[in-house]
């Protein structure tokens, strides 16, 4: 079976419920700086455009399930490949979406382009490294819940950390370029992760016990 082969059946099996669960929510968080009243302020803009990129990631952290994955293993095309085929096929999806939630945020509002951008990127990346992760050091076919909850966690842990040294700075903030370089890092990192940790793993080969000679009858 070529990469061309598996294109449709990967369209199929691509999770849409969980990307619309997790998008929808996330395109009304970038509508809701379009609520009437609300004066134009540049800071609402960026938190909620990094909440939605969270939510988004959160569904993108389910991409990487396959519920025939013990099936699809016995096939030529391996693992690279077919993680390549459903990122190809959602990688367009998420630009649109991404690009509807920065047009649902005011202009007057919206912030930096190339900076939220960056961080959604990061963020999404994270998701898919997780899952990428999961899928390379554990059986599980549905590895989307557990990279989700990690997530999660990381998510929780970054509001921890002071914005000298975390990555929810703003440009007001002394330190804000320095922000962005650890967005850019993050990006770069979870990259890595998701293109090494796709690589089909090294089988072991099981060490049977050397018999000797077979005892030589009479």
């Amino acid at each position: 079976m070529t990469v061309r082969a598996l294109a449709a059946p990967v369209w199929r099996s691509l999770p849409w419920r969980a990307l619309a669960a997790a998008g929808g929510p996330g395109l009304l968080l970038a509508g809701a700086a379009r609520l009437p009243d609300r004066a134009p302020d540049p800071e609402l803009g960026r938190l909620l455009l990094r909440l939605t990129a969270l939510a988004g990631a959160l569904g993108l952290a389910f991409l990487l399930d396959d519920p025939a994955r013990r099936t699809t293993a016995a096939t030529p095309v391996g693992r690279a490949s077919r993680a390549a085929v459903r990122l190809a096929l959602a990688a367009p999806v998420a630009a649109l979406w991404w690009t509807a939630a920065l047009l649902l945020v005011p202009a007057q509002s919206r912030p930096a382009l190339t900076p939220a951008t960056v961080e959604a990127a990061a963020t999404a990346c994270t998701a898919l490294a997780l899952a990428t992760l999961a899928v390379r050091f554990t059986d599980t076919a549905e590895v989307g819940k557990g990279a989700a909850v990690w997530l999660g966690a990381a998510a929780g842990v970054t509001l921890l950390v002071p914005d000298r040294w975390g990555l929810l700075g703003t440009p007001a903030d002394p330190w804000w370029q320095a922000t962005q370089l650890r967005w850019a890092a993050v990006l770069a990192l979870t990259l890595t992760l998701c293109a090494t940790g796709t690589r089909e793993p090294v089988r072991r080969r099981s060490r049977r016990p050397v018999r000797g000679p077979a005892p030589s009858g009479y």
